[in-house]
């Protein structure tokens, strides 16, 4: 408080320095109102950052928990299609294997005659000509050779037939090579080639098969 013998001059001093101080004090308040709403603001912008960032977070492991779902059946497939082929192929040698044991030496040797005179009719029952030679593996050559061109011909039953079994082995195991005399046509009636021929149709049979089974297989399991 000024003393009543202050000069107007020091009034107005005094007065002044009080205006300076309480815009002092509003300048400092409002600072201290901003700085409190850039905090507030800034800790808004933090925690909304955050939960950007965990939503980010979160999307980025489900999406990669569905690619992993999403691979699991492909996965499965392919593993069970590589079962499948190697199964397959294992039957595959299997019956090369089987068919080139047979052969009249085996067991069986007259129903495995009477398979090689089936296999010869049926070749030149679809060729066309009089002459035909057949050709055998060296074993077959030994064993059946003699006689099998007569039990073709009656087989066959067509008039002015000329069947004959040529005196060299054929580069077969087992079945037979038909041709006419002339060479243009040949009938490979190998037990392998017919294998090869017939593999196709039953590749897609057993393959069919063993992909049916699989459901019971996995029914039954405990």
């Amino acid at each position: 408080m000024m003393s009543p013998d202050a000069s107007p001059q020091d009034v107005l001093r005094e007065e002044i320095l009080a205006d300076a101080r309480r815009q002092a004090e509003r300048t400092v308040r409002r600072a201290e109102r901003e700085a409190e709403d850039a905090l507030q603001e800034a800790r808004k912008e933090a925690d909304a950052d955050r939960a950007s960032r965990r939503d980010a977070a979160r999307r980025e492991a489900e999406r990669r928990r569905n690619l992993v779902l999403a691979a699991i059946p492909v996965e499965e497939a392919r593993m069970r299609a590589q079962r499948t082929e190697e199964v397959l192929e294992a039957i595959r040698d299997e019956a090369r294997l089987r068919l080139a044991e047979r052969g009249p030496s085996g067991a069986g040797g007259e129903e495995y005659r009477r398979t090689l005179v089936r296999l010869a009719a049926e070749a030149v029952s679809n060729m066309a000509g009089e002459r035909f030679v057949l050709e055998l593996g060296a074993e077959d050559l030994k064993a059946v050779g003699n006689g099998l061109a007569d039990d073709v011909r009656k087989a066959v039953g067509r008039q002015g037939l000329r069947i004959a079994v040529a005196p060299e082995p054929a580069d077969i195991e087992t079945g037979v090579l038909v041709r006419d005399a002339d060479g243009r046509q040949v009938v490979d009636n190998s037990l392998a080639a017919r294998l090869e021929r017939l593999w196709p149709a039953l590749r897609l049979a057993i393959g069919a098969r063993l992909v049916s089974d699989e459901p019971e297989k996995k029914d039954k399991e405990p």
